[in-house]
């Protein structure tokens, strides 16, 4: 049985998205990505652009970076959020109410009709940082993180590559 919600949490380029993607393709369903991020500079384009290589046709994407269209999906659909943190980015930059947002957020989930998987990042492991924003947010994505491994069927880390799961069992 596959879980209703995962969450994949692991440090900037520690494989997460690409297991992400080989455990929706697994699914053996219809697949939604739903991508979050912004091209803001020349890097954030090859990256994304490094994400839809690893995608074929199967997939339908919806870009949303700011609203994530949830309750649109179908039950019998997989849909694959790339990712948590690039969403609460965006939320810091518009200067939106970050407690409002995520908690719109963690309801979408509940409702959301299909299966989901949740890329986010694991920044928490770092050095404080030395700025009043990135502290901000630092500590707004370690409560996301929190609410997102709470309410999630299954929270898997991801580090080097290798998936350990932290909560419930892999499909």
């Amino acid at each position: 049985m596959f879980p209703k919600t995962t969450l994949v949490i692991g440090g900037a380029a520690s494989g997460k998205s690409a297991w992400a993607e080989n455990l929706v393709v697994t699914a053996n369903r219809p697949k939604t990505y739903l991508a979050t991020s912004q091209v803001r500079d020349a890097e954030m384009q090859v990256k994304i652009n490094q994400h839809k290589t690893r995608r074929d046709a199967s997939w339908t994407l919806i870009e949303a970076p700011l609203d994530l269209p949830l309750s649109n999906l179908r039950p019998n659909h997989i849909c694959l959020l790339d990712c948590a943190t690039m969403w609460l980015t965006n939320h810091l930059l518009a200067d939106n109410n970050l407690p409002d947002a995520q908690s719109a957020l963690l309801n979408a989930i509940t409702t959301c009709p299909a299966d989901l998987v949740i890329v986010t990042n694991e920044v928490g492991h770092g050095i404080v940082p030395d700025n009043t924003l990135a502290r901000q947010f630092r500590e707004a994505q370690g409560r996301l993180n929190i609410a997102l491994a709470a309410q999630a069927d299954l929270v898997v880390q991801i580090t080097a590559g290798l998936a350990v799961p932290l909560k419930g069992q892999l499909p």
